[in-house]
């Protein structure tokens, strides 16, 4: 018989398990929110102390009920205020828009943040949450694109975790352990390549929402969706893997591997690869994270070698996904221009999703926005949100 999670386990009196881990989520309706969530559901041992969401407050309100936590924060104002009204039956205080969300970062009875609110909004809770002395949960890449320069030192001076939640970055930590950082010769990013892997660039031209929406792999939400249709997104965790591991930009390798099985590798200066596989089910990374070092049971698929038969490898197309090598420019610069490309990817992919531009329109807008910007240096957060807001009012025309 397996070995049940200790998650099962009664304390000594023939009780409920006693929570040993407190968490605040941030973006709790979203796909890493709710995935977490089930972590926490399989385990039974870690106690919700904040819930954080945007906008749904109809699922916000069954996440209230039944993890039970002291702080809710809605992001709309109005809707925080209908929130307050359902949920009036239970002690859980109800917060609204940034300063709520500082809130749920800094809330004092939790030990660890999980940061998965979507786009650069989640710069200033993480900031808050280390500040508290909370570790990290980082599933929101942006903080690390945008203001890895900010995040890594306070994360020192501070004394606090940061540990990856996207698959990529958790394989690398896993394949870390126990080894010296400093001897990475090169990090091997994989990607599967998205939905148009294997296209020419005028194959993509026609292409609309659906078909950029369907993933053959992961089940995610929509804008990292479309991201990964782009290969924005890889671009995306080529930044932040240069922060995480303390590597330079020209020491990380895209690799394609298009059934998501190898989630990325290490190579050492002696040649040895590292690698971690798994099926690729996000709540692996996430139970890593709340768990680390610990590792637990895990319900679902296993990877079955003589089914999957073989592992292939393909070069990334750098002229048809022109944002992935946009992105290692941006990266390489450094300065505020990821904060520029970051940006204009998310009021791009926000447009696209509206039909407000057609699908290479992302790209264009990038391009556009990166090569209008005036680089900044070590920008403070002010300044980071700045390029933000000048980016923004570039492509929108004053709209």
């Amino acid at each position: 018989m397996r070995e049940q999670s200790a998650a099962h386990e009664a304390e000594a009196g023939g009780g409920c398990p006693v929570p040993r881990r407190k968490i605040s989520i941030l973006g709790s309706t979203g796909s890493i929110g709710t995935q977490t969530l089930e972590v926490v559901r399989n385990n039974g041992d870690i106690q919700v102390t904040a819930l954080a969401a945007g906008s749904n407050t109809e699922l916000l309100e069954k996440q209230i009920r039944e993890f039970k936590p002291s702080l809710a924060c809605v992001w709309d104002e109005e809707k925080a205020g209908q929130l307050k009204l359902s949920v009036a039956d239970l002690p859980v205080r109800v917060v609204s828009g940034m300063e709520g969300l500082l809130e749920a970062a800094r809330e004092k009875e939790a030990h660890m943040v999980v940061t998965a609110v979507v786009g650069m909004i989640g710069i200033r809770p993480t900031i808050a949450a280390m500040e508290a002395g909370k570790d990290i949960a980082l599933a929101n890449k942006e903080t690390l694109v945008t203001a890895g320069h900010i995040i890594m030192p306070l994360a020192k001076e501070r004394g606090v975790r940061i540990l990856p939640v996207d698959s990529e970055h958790s394989a690398i930590f896993q394949c870390l352990n126990g080894e010296d950082g400093r001897r990475i010769h090169k990090l091997l990013l994989t990607a599967s390549g998205g939905p148009f892997r294997g296209r020419r660039l005028e194959e993509l031209e026609g292409v609309q929402v659906e078909d950029a929406l369907k993933h053959p792999n992961w089940s995610m939400g929509r804008k990292i969706t479309i991201d990964s249709s782009t290969m924005v997104n890889k671009g995306l965790e080529v930044m932040e893997a240069r922060w995480l591991f303390g590597v330079e930009i020209d020491q990380i390798q895209v690799v394609i591997q298009p059934k998501s099985v190898i989630h990325s590798m290490v190579e050492f200066e002696d040649g040895a690869v590292m690698a971690q596989l798994g099926t690729p089910d996000m709540k692996l990374p996430i139970q890593y994270a709340l768990y680390y070092p610990e590792r637990r049971f895990l319900p679902g698929e296993r990877l079955d070698f003589w089914t999957l038969g073989q592992i292939v490898f393909e070069k990334p197309d750098f002229d048809t996904f022109r944002g992935l090598r946009l992105a290692c420019e941006a990266g390489r610069r450094g300065g505020s221009l990821p904060v520029v490309f970051n940006a204009a990817n998310e009021y791009a992919v926000n447009e696209f999703l509206n039909r407000r531009i057609p699908y290479l329109g992302i790209v264009e807008m990038i391009e556009k926005a990166m090569g209008s910007h005036q680089v900044v240096e070590n920008p403070t957060v002010d300044q980071i949100l700045e390029a933000e807001r000048e980016t923004r009012e570039l492509l929108g025309g004053g709209r």
